[in-house]
């Protein structure tokens, strides 16, 4: 029997920033590409960031699409799931699969070790830092106390257009901040130990 179809992880070892979405959607599993549909406010929200700022110089582009999502591993920053199973809701996600979808990311955060993933809503963040750090502080949006060796943890708002608690503007000012994060964690890696 066949695996059920979902999104290639996009990863390789020494990405800069890994986006870690909650789970695929049938829609995106569908057109082959993260955060395809188009009402997600990631890509337009990422293009007016900085922090996608060389990614677009380099491909001559003024905002990036679902269609970059490849791409953009040549410019650090690789894409992947909490939990890999598509779904139409990520409530349709049970806790299992998310325990058993955490461990499973941890293990590529620790083989790939990118210098920041960031988790897209704290839906998929609790689940994650439950099955891997339970003693931590209660998290919250912005860079958290937890790390996977080298790989520091950073959760943004969901750009999921059902999440109305953030417009664009806020959005796009996470990924701001994130860009922030990822210089200082460039600026220590250069430092060295």
């Amino acid at each position: 029997m066949n695996p059920p179809p979902t999104l290639p992880d996009l990863l390789r070892d020494g990405l800069d920033i890994v986006f870690v979405g909650i789970n695929p959607s049938l829609y995106s599993v569908e057109r082959g590409h993260y955060f395809a549909r188009r009402a997600n406010r990631f890509w337009p929200c990422l293009s007016r960031s900085a922090l996608s700022a060389q990614a677009r110089a380099a491909l001559g582009v003024a905002a990036l699409a679902p269609e970059h999502d490849r791409l953009l591993l040549e410019h650090g920053i690789g894409f992947t799931d909490v939990a890999k199973r598509a779904t139409a809701r990520a409530d349709e996600v049970s806790p299992a699969e998310f325990a058993a979808g955490a461990h499973d990311l941890a293990a590529k955060i620790e083989r790939h070790r990118p210098l920041i993933a960031c988790f897209h809503g704290l839906t998929g963040y609790r689940p994650f830092q439950a099955a891997l750090a339970p003693a931590s502080p209660a998290p919250a949006l912005g860079l958290q106390a937890p790390r996977i060796g080298r790989t520091r943890l950073f959760v943004v708002p969901n750009p999921s257009p059902a999440n109305a608690h953030f417009t664009p503007a806020d959005q796009t000012a996470w990924y701001d901040r994130l860009a922030v994060a990822l210089a200082e964690a460039r600026g220590i890696e250069s430092r060295g130990p």
